[in-house]
């Protein structure tokens, strides 16, 4: 897949990513609003193995950010199963170096886009660490709606945060 962002595209990741990939994976000013699970030291050979995976699964539900032909964040779904089959958690990121540019929030209005009209998604969320004022931001900008605050929902670094949930419906869009 490849969307145009106006600076950027929206894209498969390839195996020549890795590298960044891993790069960007273990800066802190990154990795400081996201799970555990994908903040920590991240190998070059992890993020291959990562992207192996992803290039495979269908639909394909990862994708990354890229400028001037190197990836500069990602972005993707995790589709729901069961009875929440219609819904997907949306996460993104951006390399420090390229914030404050817009490409996050176009980054996520194409992939909205992609999620509604090519999937067929009913429902898009996403969790977001408070105090990630940016990121939300960027979902605010993308007309998703808050719905509330999950109390110390989180305990990263030995300290607990709220997270903040926010969410868009196909019919509103």
């Amino acid at each position: 897949m490849l969307i145009s962002l106006g600076g950027a595209s929206l894209r498969s990741y390839r195996p020549e990513d890795a590298p960044l990939l891993a790069r960007y994976a273990n800066d802190a000013a990154v990795t400081a609003y996201m799970r555990e699970s994908e903040a920590r030291r991240y190998t070059v050979d992890e993020a291959a193995a990562w992207i192996d995976v992803v290039r495979t699964q269908t639909p394909e539900c990862q994708f990354s950010i890229a400028a001037d032909g190197a990836i500069i964040g990602g972005i993707g779904l995790d589709l729901q199963p069961d009875v929440y089959a219609h819904s997907a958690e949306l996460s993104y990121w951006i390399a420090a170096p390229h914030w404050g540019r817009g490409h996050a929030t176009r980054a996520v209005a194409a992939l909205t886009d992609h999620a509604f009209f090519t999937l067929g998604l009913a429902r898009l969320y996403a969790r977001v660490f408070d105090g990630n004022l940016a990121s939300q931001r960027v979902l605010e900008k993308c007309a998703y709606r808050p719905e509330g605050r999950l109390r110390q929902a989180v305990l990263k670094d030995g300290r607990y945060a709220d997270q903040m949930l926010y969410a868009k419906l196909r019919a509103e869009h």
